[in-house]
Parts: C-alpha cells; structure tokens; sequence
C-alpha cells in the first residue's frame, strides 16, 4: 500500500525536477539580460535580477536595429502561418474528401518529403530564389513552406474524422460551390486542427534561422534571429545585451504557448481516435 501511495509522489517529483532543469536556461537568461558583461562572467554568476536591463537595451539598439528585426520576424511569421494554414487545410481537405486519381500515391509522395534531411534543400532553395530575384527578401522565407508536409497530413487526419462527408453532398446538392463549402463548412470546422498548426508554425517561423542565413544579405533585412547572431563576436561580444534581446524575443513565445497550450495538445491529439 505504501508503495501505491509513494509511486504518485515520485512521478509528480521527477516531473518537477525536470521541469525545473528545463526551465533553468530560460531563467538565467532573464537574470543574465538584467546584468553587464563583467557582472555575468563573475563568480559566482549573479542568481538574481539586476539593474542594467536598460543599459543593455541600449547597447542592443546600437549595434544592430532591433526594433525593424522585430518587426520583420513579426512579419515573415505571421505571414507564413497564414499561407500555411490556407494551403495545407486546402490540400488536406481534398486529400481527406475528395476522390481522384492517384490519390493514394500522391499522398504517400507528400508524405516522402517529411523524409527528406532539410539540409538538402538549402542550395535547391538558394538557386530557385536566386533565380526568382528574390535574395534579400522576406518573401523567401514564408512562400516556399507554404505548403508543408507535416501541415497536409495533420489536416487530412484532423479533417477525415471530424467532417462526415454528408454534411459536404448535402450542402453540394443545396447548391454550394466547393469554394463556399470549404469557406463556410470545412474551415470552421477545422479550428481546434488550424490552431495547433498556427501555433506550431509561427513558433517554427519566428525561431528560423537557417532560413534567413541562406537568402538574406542586407542587415536591414535581418529576422531577429540573424540579427542577434551578428552581435556575436570573438572579442568584444556584449552578452548581456545579446541576453535582452534573446529574452524579448522569446517572451511572444512564451505568452503565445502558454495562451494556447492546450489548444495544441488538443490539435495534435485531434484524429488519432475515430
């Protein structure tokens, strides 16, 4: 019996302790934006905030501009959910309800990119934007992902178990155009599933940094992540601004994930039992 009643205790004890070491690099980087340089590499290292956030500030907005980085990561990000969330329920929508030719085998051909290492796509994207005169814009960032893989596959499952196929004849034969059914019927029907894949993919956008180090030149045009990363250098890198503008990026996240973290464990749950 006392083993039944310890076995909760443990389990809730070793999910603490790992949270904990998981939320320990997040904490220090707060700590860390709140102090100079000299201060952070002390020792021992400060444990408590400081009262240099607004110096560091500062320092972060004259090396680099911050502020127009922001707000292209703003962009890029909510542009490429958007397009994703239209594109992938699209497709998954048609994979999910529609019957055509080689649907099968075209579904598995989308399902066989998610197998592909995404290194191999850096120099085929280099040259396909270069050949577009899209280098050093931010509309190579949000339209070649447009339409992903991972998001076609959760909107054909999501969509395969929650839209009976009914509901679409019927409103076919009231004389529903395909474009108004998937507008009025389809779409709604698909927020718990858009949700998650909105969430997943602003997250994924908003963290890129790969991306924007294969087609961006200018550091005008730089997404907060490339940005953060010029001010890195190897003698006189201000870490504790870099840590205040690795610490205002990541709170959006945060507040994003903890706003919606239910709605993505529900999304990503959504479908798996019929």
């Amino acid at each position: 019996m006392k083993t039944d009643r310890l076995a909760p205790w443990a389990a809730y004890g070793l999910v603490g302790a790992g949270s904990l070491i998981m939320l320990a690099p997040f904490y220090f980087m707060f700590v860390f934006a709140t102090h100079s340089r000299t201060e952070i590499f002390s020792l021992p290292p400060p444990l408590v905030f400081g009262d240099q956030f607004l110096a560091n500030l500062k320092i972060l907005t004259e090396r680099i501009p911050f502020w127009r980085s922001l707000g292209w990561s703003l962009y890029v990000a909510l542009a490429s959910t958007a397009l994703t969330l239209l594109f992938c329920s699209m497709g998954g929508y048609a994979f999910a309800l529609f019957e055509f030719r080689f649907k099968a085998p075209l579904f598995a051909l989308v399902m066989g990119t998610m197998l592909l290492p995404s290194f191999m796509n850096m120099i085929p994207t280099f040259m396909i934007m270069d050949a577009l005169g899209w280098i050093d814009q931010p509309r190579a960032l949000y339209i070649p992902g447009a339409a992903s893989a991972f998001g076609i596959f959760l909107m054909r499952q999501f969509a395969s178990s929650s839209i009976p196929k009914e509901l679409v004849e019927a409103a076919r034969m009231d004389g529903c155009g395909e474009f108004g059914i998937y507008w009025r019927i389809v779409l709604p029907l698909l927020k718990p599933a858009l949700g998650t894949l909105g969430l997943i993919t602003f997250i994924a956008s908003w963290n890129n940094f790969i991306g924007p180090l294969i087609v961006l030149r200018s550091p005008e045009m730089y997404t907060l992540p490339l940005a953060l990363r010029s001010l890195q250098s190897p003698v006189d890198t201000e870490w504790g601004a870099l840590m205040a503008g690795s610490a205002i990026a990541t709170v959006p996240l945060l507040v994003l994930f903890a706003i919606s973290s239910r709605q993505l464990i529900s999304g990503l749950t959504a479908g798996a039992v019929k």
